[in-house]
């Protein structure tokens, strides 16, 4: 019955892309296919006995908690305007050199990244924030936009990422499945502190290569990239320290906690939503209305994730039921190309699945169905996991469908076109590519960290 798990898959995609809401278009059309499935006699019901132990298992894993923690975390530092003050200093650092201000959008990108992961957020933000500066300071329209958008995306691979969050639990479960299924009956574990260790690498790696980028372009295209003076801006170190200190200490906090060993992930969020709030004290005061804000914007982002992740749990539970996951395993197996065909293939699928569903179904969907047929290859969990993060991140920045370009383009002045976004992040997309090139063959980039911290 493996070909009626396909037209399950098919019939989920064609009403995300019709607009229905994801959570209840991904359980219904599952139970709907069960129910056909039962009354034809191709369905065991007793499948569906497992339900309320799956969604359980979700009520009760304290790795999801981290989730509305995080959320709570970056909502918070949004609303403290962190990035307004280290964008004004930065730029007043960097603006005297050509190419400055791009280098500077990046840097704060990245800090963003590190200090709320959520890449819509970030990308509207830089939008606001540093798209009107650089068009008032000379840049090319190509060059801004595609600054802003590719360093806004950064806190899809820089952890805290609430997507690397999701994802280690996902691959933790496929990990253990696809051991369990090899034999191994006390199988080993993936952690999400170990997909926040092996993704540290690979994003400064991105950000190096950025800036690089950035670099290259002021020297061989000054004019796209003027410099702009900043004598009457004097920045002094307390400045520099009074803007950085706050988000950087906030950082070291929640990631030296955790790739140290002293606290679990949902621990770590807890301690940086917690200095979130004290930051946002300092900054701009907390009144109970602006409290009031973050709380609902949390509890309006935590609930569609568990929304989608209840029914996420459905779908897979029918898709197994029709042996589906079969199906994909025996479908990866005869590619051509072995081991590296599939991962190939895979990639592929979701950097196309990328431009029409968003992370959250791509995690919660596909991951779970082709990631234990790859485990059960000999792949690292760890540097798979890193692969699908960078992979996502690229088709997020893709014209025509990149959602980090919708982000950006309903924030953007009038005279910045559509043609001025596509064409400023396609260098930046190429610059993804060869990134997941060195990614895949050099694989102990995202395993090497995570490798050391556990001895």
């Amino acid at each position: 019955m493996e070909w009626v798990a396909l037209f399950l898959f098919l019939a989920v995609i064609v009403l995300l892309l019709a607009g229905f809401p994801v959570a209840f278009s991904l359980g219904g059309t599952a139970l709907i296919f069960a129910m056909a499935g039962v009354i034809g006699g191709g369905f065991e019901s007793a499948f569906l006995s497992g339900l309320p132990s799956r969604i359980f298992g979700i009520m009760t894993n304290e790795t999801l908690i981290a989730v509305p923690l995080f959320v709570f975390m970056g909502i918070t530092l949004e609303r403290a305007r962190i990035a307004e003050d280290l964008l004004d200093t930065l730029s007043a650092l960097f603006g005297s050199l050509r190419g400055g201000l791009g280098i500077s959008v990046t840097l704060v990108g990245m800090l963003l990244a590190a200090s709320t992961g959520i890449v819509g957020a970030t990308v509207v933000t830089m939008g606001l924030l540093s798209l009107p500066t650089m068009l008032k300071r000379g840049y090319s329209p190509e060059v801004a936009t595609g600054t802003i958008c590719a360093s806004g995306t950064l806190g899809q691979i820089i952890p805290p990422s609430i997507i690397l969050v999701m994802l280690g639990d996902v691959m933790s479960s496929a990990y253990q499945s696809a051991q369990l299924a090899l034999g191994n009956f006390s199988p080993q574990t993936v952690s999400v502190g170990d997909l926040f260790a092996g993704a540290l690498v690979p994003g400064l790696l991105l950000v190096l290569l950025y800036i690089a980028y950035l670099v290259c372009l002021a020297v061989l295209k000054p004019n796209l990239m003027p410099p702009h003076p900043t004598s009457d801006d004097k920045v002094s170190a307390r400045r520099i320290f009074k803007a950085l200190a706050p988000p950087l200490i906030l950082i070291f906090g929640v990631l030296g906690s955790i790739l140290g060993g002293i606290t679990t992930p949902t621990e770590a969020a807890g301690v940086g939503a917690m200095g979130a709030m004290l930051i946002a004290l300092q900054r701009r005061g907390l009144s109970m209305q602006r409290l009031r804000e973050i709380m609902s914007g949390t509890l309006r982002i935590s609930s569609m994730v568990f929304m989608i992740l209840i029914g996420a749990s459905v779908f897979s539970l029918v898709f197994r039921g029709y042996g589906g996951d079969d199906g994909v395993r025996s479908i990866l197996s005869s590619l051509p190309g072995g081991v590296a065909g599939a991962v190939v293939v895979v990639m592929l699928v979701m950097f196309l699945l990328g431009f029409v569903l968003d992370f959250i179904e791509i995690t919660f969907v596909v991951v779970p169905i082709v990631a234990p047929a790859l485990l059960m290859m000999g792949l690292d969990p760890v540097w798979l996991g890193i692969m699908i993060a960078v992979n996502l991140q690229t088709s997020f920045l893709t014209p025509p469908f990149g959602f980090a370009l919708f982000y950006l383009r309903g924030v953007a002045p009038a005279e910045v076109t559509t043609g001025h976004i596509y064409r400023g992040v396609i260098p930046f997309v190429v610059i993804q590519i060869v990134a997941l090139g060195i990614l895949a063959l050099f694989p102990a980039l995202a395993t090497w960290l995570p490798d050391y911290l556990s001895g």
